[in-house]
């Protein structure tokens, strides 16, 4: 039977990066249907068509499906369940509210975070911070997954598959969309950079957070920082990298100010290069480190800066 990936589509756009390395991970289980869901979607079905290794898109043009509102989007999956064996979508917010709600429809486990494949029935998945890998065999007729896509490399462009566009009308749930506050940077995605730059606790202020700042955008690079910078009010929380925050394997990770707590590092250690500064030589970021330098931040930094 076919694989089932929901895309991840926010106002219009396909988010492409995380539907083509989701791909990826799923390409070795059969033949791959994309899912689009909302009004509006015409242009990312087309370009889920593009992505090598999809065999057709499926289009569900109801205004009902807009915003991945969870009850309608988890009911259109489950409908179409049938022709499938496995489930799947990126680990984004959105999937993570639609997902387990699929599979309760279905009366199946989820499977989330799944960041290997072994064959049809079992995956592997990080538990305990990351410091453990879990393999899980399911015998459930139906796999419905979330896939962690910072391990993965995303399928290129150059497909041509067909785009059928679904009737199926949107069932009205106990929930309503009034409006999305979304904060706008000319930076990078976090979770999709291929440099990342984040700030610790030992950046010591708001203000000071600039420096990260402006180092990152000498290096094009997205600003990430850990949960006690965050809790600390020096960054806001979409910056947030680690276990409860985001997980991120870019090409470089300069870790700045940051001790590296296992909570941090389950967020960041599939990184590339991982670059970490900090005064503390005992720091344990620095156990993960391919560069280290123990410096003060405050002379290091603007001196990097400069210099690039």
């Amino acid at each position: 039977m076919a694989v089932l990936l929901l895309a991840d589509v926010t106002n219009g756009a396909l988010s492409t990066d995380s539907v083509a390395k989701t791909l990826t991970a799923v390409s070795s289980l059969g033949d791959v249907h994309v899912l689009v869901a909302g009004k509006g979607g015409d242009a990312a079905a087309a370009e889920a068509a593009t992505l090598t290794g999809v065999t057709k898109v499926i289009f569900a043009d109801d205004h009902g499906f807009c915003h991945a509102m969870a009850e309608p989007v988890a009911a259109l999956v489950a409908g179409m369940a049938s022709d499938y064996s496995h489930i799947v979508a990126p680990g984004t917010t959105d999937a993570k509210n639609i997902m387990p709600r699929v599979a309760a429809l279905l009366d199946v486990m989820v499977i989330s975070e799944v960041t290997a494949i072994i064959d049809a029935d079992t995956f592997e998945r990080p538990i305990y911070a990351g410091n453990a890998i879990q393999t899980v065999k399911s015998t459930d007729a139906k796999k419905v997954m979330t896939v962690r896509t910072a391990g993965f490399d995303a399928a290129p462009a150059g497909g041509s598959a067909p785009v059928e566009t679904s009737s199926t009308a949107a069932e009205t749930g106990k929930s309503e969309w009034i409006a999305d506050k979304v904060a706008s940077s000319d930076r990078p995605e976090l979770t999709s950079a291929g440099v990342v730059v984040s700030g610790g606790r030992g950046v010591g202020s708001e203000d000071d957070f600039k420096l990260i700042e402006g180092l990152a955008d000498k290096l094009g690079a997205a600003v990430g920082a850990s949960r006690a910078a965050v809790d600390s009010g020096y960054a806001p929380n979409d910056w947030q990298v680690g276990q409860t925050g985001k997980v991120v394997a870019p090409d470089l990770y300069v870790a700045i100010g940051i001790s590296g707590a296992i909570q941090h590092l389950a967020g960041m250690k599939d990184s590339k290069i991982i670059v970490a500064i900090n005064k503390d030589e005992e720091a344990p970021i620095f156990q993960v480190a391919d560069f280290g330098l123990v410096a003060d931040l405050f002379d290091a930094v603007p001196e990097l800066t400069s210099k690039l």
